[in-house]
């Protein structure tokens, strides 16, 4: 073969080495970036799986016990704020386990959503109903959602953690989100407990006009008063322009009796039973102010 010819196949064969070595070059680049990718995002998803941020909100009491304490603290588990593209990796993997913990079906994230079992559209279609203004007051509300099946519902229930409504600390808007409420009851019940200054027991809502024991029945289970909210009120004290203020005691003469009686008799006499004994004021309202905290003489 002539020197023409070696050249030739001598320049052919280093042009399929030079094209064979790119390829492989650019297999290897190509299997390499799918492994840093597949790990980054095993790495993103791990992380929201396993959120390393915790953050606790205590209510502590002074000389509360320890034990109290704890049972006070709201845990809440929330992840870091990340990057469009990091949180767009985190919403398209699925959840490599379904967990159980307490949530509020009223506040929960859609990312918990998801980690408790729903899917992401079921989680957004529970939170697209809170944004118009759906509440669930009670577990069974939860249940009724057409996104909530049974078996979740059944293997969730024992973590529902749906907050009482404090009838001393709650506002109007809170009242006013009670079944069989609205707005006129709700602002009844922010002015009665003024007048109380505070409720000492939730019976003390039927006082109210309106609000029978049917509709007191009706939200009964979604109100509480906590013992650290209740101020007793200070009858042996006050002075009768205040006292008659009271609905138990209602008219500035049955105050002046009150300031009266407990001028001229010893603080061991000062009871309620004895004002009703006296006839300061009727049974009724003697039956009504024994239910409430008092201050003692």
């Amino acid at each position: 073969m002539g020197k023409e010819g070696k050249e030739k196949n001598s320049g052919l064969s280093g042009s399929f080495v030079t094209g064979a070595v790119a390829m492989v070059f650019l297999v290897i680049g190509y299997q390499t970036a799918l492994f840093v990718h597949s790990a980054a995002v095993t790495r993103i998803a791990a992380n929201r799986d396993c959120p390393d941020t915790v953050f606790v909100y205590r209510e502590e009491k002074a000389g509360a016990a320890v034990a109290d304490k704890i049972e006070s603290s709201v845990v809440e588990r929330r992840n870091a704020s990340h990057s469009p593209r990091v949180t767009a990796v985190r919403s398209s993997v699925p959840f490599r386990s379904v967990e159980n913990f307490r949530f509020d079906p009223n506040t929960v994230s859609e990312e918990d959503l998801c980690r408790l079992g729903f899917s992401p559209k079921q989680a957004r279609s529970i939170a697209n109903y809170r944004a118009k203004g759906g509440r669930f007051r009670r577990k069974g509300d939860f249940a009724k959602s057409f996104v909530v099946s049974d078996s979740i519902y059944r293997r969730l229930e024992p973590y529902i953690d749906i907050p009482l409504i404090d009838v001393n600390t709650a506002d109007s808007a809170a009242f006013d989100s009670l079944p069989g409420i609205g707005g006129w009851f709700a602002s009844r019940i922010v002015s009665h407990r003024k007048a109380l200054g505070g409720y000492s027991n939730l019976e003390q809502l039927m006082d109210i006009k309106g609000l029978d024991r049917d509709k007191f029945e009706g939200l009964r289970d979604l109100v509480t008063i906590s013992e650290e909210s209740i101020t007793p009120y200070p009858i042996w004290n006050l002075p009768a322009d205040s006292l008659k203020q009271h609905p138990y005691v209602g008219n500035y003469e049955t105050a002046c009796a009150i300031v009266l009686y407990r001028q001229n008799n010893p603080p061991v006499l000062c009871t309620v039973e004895a004002l009703e004994s006296s006839g300061i004021i009727s049974c009724e309202n003697a039956l009504k102010l024994a239910g409430c905290r008092l201050v003692p003489p």
